[in-house]
Order: C-alpha cells, then sequence, then structure tokens
C-alpha cells in the first residue's frame, strides 16, 4: 500500500507570485521543488544560456584541452573510446565533430556491450596501441579505470578522461579514500576538489564543456559549439539526468534546437517515430527517440546510432533510422518476456528479500538493466538482473530512494570482476556465484520495512474541478519535467463515479466521468492497469458496484485520487482532463 503526504513548504507565495507574475498555485509548485531565494526562482523561470557555469571551473579542463590541442597541433593520432548508451553516443557525437572542427586527427570507438563490456579496457587499449594511436580520450567513461589506463601508459600513450560518474572509492575506518588513476588529464565535476558548482551534468555535457574551451583555443566562434545543445539535451533527459539547475537550462535550449533540427539523422529518426520535430519534448526523448537510440547498443551496436548522427544525406539517415526503430520495437518484445520470467523467479522464491537478486541466464545481458526497473517498480525494491554475460555473469541493478546503490556494491567489491555507476543504478561482473552475491548484498542491507512503501509526495491537495485552462497553461513554465523535476501532483479524494469505460486500440485507457463532493463534474483519465483498478474497487465497494459504474448506472464507488491537469483538444474544443497518477 502506498503512502500518501501532502509537501508542506512554507513561504509567502503571494509576494513570490506577485514578484514573478505566476499564480500562487505556481509559486508554490516551485517551493516544493526547493527553489527558495529569488535568484533561484528567476533561473528556475527563465534561466538561458548566459546563466550557465563557466566551462573553465571544472576541475583539469585547461590541462585536458592544452594537451589536445597540441595533439592536434602535431597531428597525433587521437582516438574517443565511448559508450554504447545514449549517453555515450552522444558524447562520442560531441567530441568527435569538435576534435575534427579544429583540424584533429580523430577515430572513434563504441566498445561492443557482448564482446567489450563497458569502457574502456585493455582490449581496446592494445587496438589502439597496435593502429598507432598516440592518445585515448575517454566520454562518459574512465573514471573507475585505474588498471586500464595504467596499461596504456606502460605503453607510453596519452590518456584523457572525460566522464561524470561516481568516483572510485576504498573505505578504511569508515573514511573514502578516493581513487585516481594515471591519467593524463581527468575532467568530471564529481571530483572531490573540482570547484564546478553542479555535479549532475551527464557525459555529454563534459564533453561539450570541453569542446567550448577546445573552440575557444582554436577560435572557433562559440555559436557553433551551442549547435550541440540538442544533443546535450538529448543525452541529459536519456541518461536520466537530474533536470535541475544548470541541466534544465540546458534541456530547455537544446529542445529548442530540436525543434529546428537541421541534422539528418535526428530529423530522419524524428519522422520514423511519426512525430514532428517542433513537438519534441523531454517525454519522446526519454520514452520514444532515445530508445531506439539505446536498442542499436543493446541488440546490435551503437556505431550504427552514432553512424545515423554523423549522416550527411537524408536518404540514408532514413535508411539507418528505420533500422533503430525496428531494434527498439525488437527490444520491447523481449523485454515483455524477461519481465514476465523475473517475475516468476520473485514469486517462486525472493519475494521476502530486502534486495532482490535475479539470476536470467538466458535473457540478453543488454535487457538487464530494463527488465530490473520494471521490477524495482512492480516491488519497490532494488534489483540486480543477471545473466551470462562473455566474462561470466554479469547484470545491472536499480535501486529505490532510500538505497545507494553503488556504495552498497562498494560494501562487497570481493564480489565482482568489476562494477561501478551511481546511487539508483548500477553494472557488475561477478567473481562469485550469484548465491553467494545475493547472501552479502542481502546482509548488509540495512533498510527498514517503511523503507519499501512507496511515498506519493502531492504537492498541493486541490478540488478536482479547480484546475482552469489558463492555470494548465502556466504550469507549462515549470517544463522540462523529468528527474528531479517531475509534473506537479495534485490530490482530492470522495470523488463518485458517474460513469466509467474502457477506451483504445488496445482496451487499455480507462476514462471516468467524475464528481466533486459539491457535485461539480469532472473528466479523468487512467492509463494504467485497467483490470487492477476493476479488482482494487470490486474488493472495496463489491463487484456490483463496479458493473454500475461501467453501466453508467448510480454506484457507492468514492475514489481518492492523485492527478495531473492537461487540457483535452476534441474537435478544436479545449477542456480540462485529469491525468490519473495513483488511486485509493
Amino acid at each position: 500500500m502506498e503512502k500518501w503526504f501532502v509537501i508542506q513548504k512554507g513561504a509567502d507565495f503571494n509576494a513570490i507570485a506577485a514578484r514573478f507574475h505566476i499564480s500562487p498555485v505556481t509559486a508554490r509548485l516551485i517551493r516544493n521543488r526547493e527553489i527558495t531565494d529569488e535568484a533561484a526562482i528567476e533561473k528556475y523561470l527563465n534561466g538561458t544560456l548566459d546563466d550557465l557555469y563557466d566551462p573553465h571551473l571544472l576541475l583539469d579542463a585547461e590541462h585536458l584541452v592544452a594537451i589536445l590541442a597540441d595533439k592536434i597541433a602535431h597531428e597525433k593520432s587521437i582516438r574517443i573510446i565511448g559508450d554504447y548508451d545514449i549517453d555515450g553516443v552522444m558524447s562520442t557525437y560531441i567530441l568527435y565533430q569538435g576534435i575534427t572542427r579544429c583540424g584533429g586527427v580523430v577515430t572513434t570507438k563504441i566498445p561492443d556491450r557482448m564482446r567489450d563490456g563497458y569502457g574502456i579496457n585493455m582490449h581496446l587499449i592494445d587496438e589502439a596501441y597496435g593502429e598507432q594511436v598516440d592518445t585515448i580520450i575517454t566520454c562518459d567513461n574512465g573514471i573507475a579505470a585505474i588498471e586500464e589506463i595504467a596499461h596504456a601508459k606502460e605503453l607510453n600513450m596519452t590518456v584523457l578522461v572525460t566522464d561524470h560518474h561516481e568516483i572510485p572509492y576504498i573505505e578504511e575506518d569508515g573514511r573514502r579514500q578516493y581513487v585516481r588513476s594515471e591519467a593524463d588529464a581527468i575532467v568530471n565535476p564529481r571530483q572531490p576538489d573540482c570547484p564546478y558548482p553542479y555535479k549532475g551534468l551527464c557525459g555529454a555535457t563534459v564533453a561539450w564543456k570541453v569542446i567550448q574551451l577546445l573552440y575557444e583555443r582554436f577560435h572557433v566562434p562559440a555559436e557553433e559549439a551551442n549547435d550541440f545543445l540538442e544533443n546535450v539535451a538529448f543525452a541529459t533527459v536519456g541518461d536520466v539526468m537530474d533536470l535541475t539547475d544548470e541541466n534544465r537550462i540546458l534541456v530547455r535550449e537544446g529542445l529548442k534546437r530540436l525543434h529546428r533540427t537541421k541534422n539528418p539523422g535526428m530529423r530522419a529518426l524524428i519522422l520514423k517515430n511519426k512525430l514532428a520535430p517542433e513537438q519534441i519534448t523531454a517525454y519522446h526523448i526519454g520514452f520514444v527517440l532515445g530508445p531506439c537510440v539505446n536498442a542499436s547498443g543493446r541488440l546490435e551496436t551503437a556505431r550504427i546510432a552514432l553512424n545515423l548522427f554523423l549522416q550527411k544525406n537524408e536518404l540514408d539517415a532514413g535508411i539507418i533510422a528505420e533500422e533503430l526503430v525496428e531494434l527498439n520495437k525488437q527490444r520491447k518484445d523481449m523485454t515483455a518476456d524477461g519481465v514476465e520470467e523475473a517475475k516468476r523467479a520473485v514469486e517462486e522464491g525472493q519475494a521476502g528479500e530486502k534486495v532482490l537478486v535475479i539470476y536470467l541466464p538466458k535473457v540478453h545481458e543488454s535487457l538487464a538493466g530494463i527488465i530490473a526497473g520494471r521490477i524495482r517498480e512492480l516491488y519497490h525494491r532494488p534489483v540486480f538482473v543477471l545473466t551470462n554475460g562473455e566474462e561470466g555473469v554479469k547484470g545491472s541493478g536499480r535501486s529505490i530512494e532510500t538505497y545507494s546503490m553503488y556504495d552498497e556494491l562498494c560494501k562487497c567489491r570481493e564480489c565482482f570482476l568489476k562494477f561501478g555507476g551511481h546511487p539508483m543504478a548500477a553494472g557488475l561482473t561477478l567473481a562469485e556465484d550469484v548465491a553467494v552475491f545475493r547472501e552479502k548484498i542481502n546482509a548488509c542491507c540495512e533498510l527498514t520495512e517503511d523503507d519499501f512503501i512507496p511515498k506519493i509526495k502531492i504537492d498541493i491537495a486541490m478540488p478536482a474541478a479547480y484546475p482552469t485552462i489558463t492555470m494548465v497553461r502556466e504550469l507549462a513554465l515549470l517544463e522540462p519535467f523529468g528527474k528531479g523535476n517531475g509534473k506537479p501532483q495534485f490530490a482530492d479524494k470522495n470523488l463518485s463515479v458517474v460513469r466509467a469505460y474502457v477506451v483504445g486500440k488496445n482496451q487499455n485507457v480507462l476514462k471516468l466521468n467524475l464528481k466533486t463532493e459539491r457535485g461539480e463534474p469532472v473528466a479523468a483519465v487512467y492509463f494504467g492497469d485497467v483490470l487492477a483498478w476493476k479488482m482494487y474497487y470490486g474488493a472495496k465497494f463489491g463487484a456490483d458496484e463496479v458493473d454500475a459504474a461501467f453501466s453508467g448506472r448510480a454506484n457507492r464507488i468514492r475514489m481518492s485520487a492523485v492527478y495531473y491537469p492537461e487540457i483535452n483538444d476534441y474537435q478544436g474544443m479545449e477542456s480540462v482532463q485529469l491525468i490519473i497518477r495513483n488511486y485509493q
């Protein structure tokens, strides 16, 4: 059962509303996002590129660019080693285009998920050395490649690291000792001594900041660097970074550029998904376009996605984009099968464990993270999904807010050949068998039963009939929505169900005609599990009452709902309808 609670943050909402020409409702929503002082509110509502932080503040950035500029000047062979996900593809694209623009002799390598695994490794270093590469620059990886980079330095290669992942550390006597590789320069805002004010950048943004400095050094107009903002926005949303502070500006500005993108590959990807460029939102990146890019790295090679964005010809771009769309369809089907298998594994033996460790030996290893995320949503527990990879048993984890996955893995690092990640997600390759890992990760888990109860944060308890079209339009000021800046959530109780009916091609959308306690009519839609809705209210009020609701007859059903208001445009007539997120 969920716990619902209303966020109680104090402020003079009327004064904020007057100062920024917004409603008190919008003022309260901004305060709920821990944005308090006037400067922060102004930046949240109206931040521009001028409000971005200076890339010179990134530790080692100037040093890295100086080395890179010298390599370009002496025509040294440079190889970019990226990653096979959205962030890695976009990081690689930005660095490749940027270094090429400055005259660099540069090639790219995105590791094969199955054969190479994540990030820079011994094989890729030896390959580069054999091809007489002088300098390796990483993006979206490299911070934890201590031994690999040591090997490259033994070969007298120059290694430059750009990354955004957690800094590896060893904990002794309760104190963390951060580990640094022998790389010639490391740019990562998460480094403990880095003065950069915002730590939540994705890998593509770090790469872009480096290119900004490189362009400055080579006297390339700054506006040319801003051409990469659509890629930065795509990666920020696709890598599920917090849409706060600087990221919020980057995504907002990047979306503007996506609406008029000139990149043939980007346009083709949008059009092949039956979308229009000017309609693209953060949602489309996260749930439509991004998965197509990721599908190439999961099922084939991410070089397909990289090649898409490098295309100059729209016809060729269209062919590649179509391939990515088809790969994503395959990925969806394979994921659905894997989720069902994972659910069976949990119900048959692990339902009571704090941390779920699910071994699915036949599941495609690239899908482990997606399946882990789906199971996490179902059981609200940290989840690791493991499968058989080329190097042995490997997999991915997805976490809940109260459990730092990376920190917990550090407590039993002896279980792994390698691992890395964030508080909310991680990847790993096991050195021990699955049972040993399951036992150790659960033994050090300090979560309580309360941590497993989903907490639904309600911004404002608001009568369901209160939202107007004007109010809904003003809520757009809070966009882009995503992690760290979710859509506002409102709630009302004792809503009568006047009529319920199912619509949609797959009969999977529940439409509701509701009535408030004051008798006001409200239209609502629920996109969740319709059968679960019927069963819940059948158990609460009786199956006959549910049947009556679906027949449009008087019934006893009373709903409490968490909702978000949207504008429904039907045959040119606009009205407010509620999108129901949760119900009781």
